[in-house]
C-alpha cells in the first residue's frame, strides 16, 4: 500500500465504522453526508478529501475487505399465529408496486432471551415500501392496546400520510382493535389493512429484512422485561430513527432478471430514506422541513456515539437468568461502547459443535 493511500483508507474506515458498516455502494452514496462532518472533527487535506470523493464503490469494497470478514450475523424469532378476523382482513397476494409513500409492512420482534415465559418487550417494526423509511416502537407484551398505541406513535412520526399496513397472521395484529384503528377514520383517510399468506415469510420480505438489520442486529437476543428497559429501548430507537433514515443510504430492488439458471437483481442507486421522502409530492412539507433542519445541524459521528451510550444503558438493563454451577454456561464477551454493534451482536445461545466429517477420496 502506498503512503498516499494510507490516510484515505484510514479515514474511509472511520466513516465506514461510524456509518454502520455499509457496503461499498451504500457507503459511496453516504460519503457526501459524512465528509463535511469528518473535516470538522479531524484534519483532512484537500488532496485526501478529493480522493475520498472520487473513490469508487468497488475500490471501497476492496480496501475494506479484511475488516468485513470479522462481522457475524445470526437471527431467530418467535410469534404465534392468530385466527380472529381473518375473514375480514384480506390477503395481499400481489407484489408491492406502489409509487406513493404510506404503505407499511409491519412485524413484531420479541426480546425474550432464552425463555419465552412471562411478559417481556417486543418491538413493533414498520417499513415503508416506497421510501424504505423505518419506524420502531418497543411495547411490553403483545397486548392489543399496546400494539395499537405503538402504531399510533409510529403514524405520528411518519413524514407522510399512512395509507395501508400489511402484517403477518400473528394474533398481535389480527384482532378487532387494530382493524377498528385502521377503519374508524374520517372518509378518505381510512387505512387499508391486509395480511400475508400463512407460512409465507417472503410475503413480508421488506420488514423481515429490517427485523434483522434495524432491530436484532443491534439489540441482540437478550431478555428485556422491565419498564426501564422499554424506556431505554425507545430512547435508542429515537436516535436510530434519525441515524438510519437520514444518514444511511438504502438500496431498492427494481427488478429481477433470469439469465439461464441465474437470477440477477437490479437495484436503484442508493439513497437515504429521507432523500426518497423529499422527492415525494405526498410528503408532509412541515415534517420534511423539520427533518431537513435536523439533517443540516446533526453531526452523524456524535449521533453514532450517542447510540453507543444508549446501547450501554440498554445492555445493563437486560434480565439474565441465574444458573447453578452444573448449568453454568460459557461467559459471554463483555459488551462495551467499542463493540462493533453495527455489524455484530452476541447470541447467548451456545453453538452446536458439529464434528468434522472424514475426508473421502476427493481432495
Amino acid at each position: 500500500m502506498t503512503a498516499d493511500r494510507e490516510p484515505v483508507i484510514r479515514l474511509l474506515a472511520e466513516i465506514w465504522a461510524a456509518s454502520g458498516y455499509l457496503c461499498g455502494q451504500r457507503l459511496k452514496a453516504a460519503l457526501p453526508h459524512w465528509l463535511p462532518w469528518l473535516t470538522r472533527r479531524t484534519a483532512v487535506t484537500p488532496a485526501v478529501e478529493a480522493q475520498l470523493r472520487r473513490i469508487s464503490a468497488r475500490q471501497i469494497d476492496r480496501r475494506l475487505r479484511d475488516r468485513k470478514r470479522r462481522l457475524k450475523r445470526r437471527l431467530y424469532g418467535t410469534t404465534r399465529p392468530g385466527s380472529l378476523l381473518k375473514q375480514q382482513i384480506p390477503i395481499k397476494t400481489e407484489h408491492w408496486d406502489v409509487r406513493t409513500p404510506g404503505y407499511l409492512e409491519i412485524d413484531l420482534v420479541s426480546h425474550a432471551g432464552a425463555s419465552a415465559a412471562g411478559e417481556f418487550l417486543h418491538t413493533v417494526d414498520g417499513v415503508d415500501i416506497h421510501t424504505t423509511w423505518v419506524e420502531r416502537q418497543a411495547v411490553m407484551g403483545k397486548s392489543r392496546h399496546g400494539v395499537v398505541q405503538a402504531m399510533t406513535t409510529i403514524e405520528s412520526q411518519l413524514p407522510f400520510p399512512l395509507r395501508g399496513v400489511d402484517s403477518d397472521n400473528g394474533s398481535e395484529f389480527i384482532h378487532d382493535h387494530l382493524l377498528a384503528w385502521c377503519q374508524q377514520r374520517p372518509v378518505g383517510r381510512q387505512v387499508q389493512f391486509t395480511r400475508s399468506r400463512p407460512y409465507k415469510k417472503d410475503d413480508n420480505a421488506h420488514v423481515e429484512q429490517k427485523n434483522w438489520t434495524h432491530v436484532r442486529k443491534l439489540v441482540g437476543w437478550e431478555r428485556y422485561d422491565t419498564e426501564a428497559a422499554r424506556t431505554a429501548l425507545n430512547a435508542l430507537y429515537a436516535d436510530l430513527r434519525l441515524f438510519q433514515n437520514l444518514f444511511q443510504p438504502a438500496m431498492k430492488l427494481v427488478r429481477k432478471v433470469r439469465v439461464g439458471s441465474r437470477l440477477i437483481r437490479r437495484y436503484e442507486a442508493p439513497q437515504t430514506p429521507f432523500e426518497r421522502v423529499r422527492a415525494c409530492a405526498d410528503a408532509d412539507p412541515q415534517k420534511v422541513a423539520a427533518l431537513e433542519q435536523v439533517l443540516k445541524t446533526t453531526d452523524p459521528f456524535a449521533l453514532s456515539q450517542r447510540i453507543d451510550r444508549h446501547l450501554e444503558r440498554l445492555w445493563a438493563l437486560a434480565t439474565r437468568a441465574t444458573r447453578t454451577p452444573r448449568e453454568a454456561a460459557p461467559r459471554p464477551p463483555q459488551l462495551r461502547a467499542s463493540t462493533p454493534w453495527r455489524g455484530w451482536t452476541f447470541s447467548p445461545r451456545v453453538q452446536r459443535q458439529t464434528p468434522a466429517l472424514p475426508r473421502t477420496g476427493r481432495s
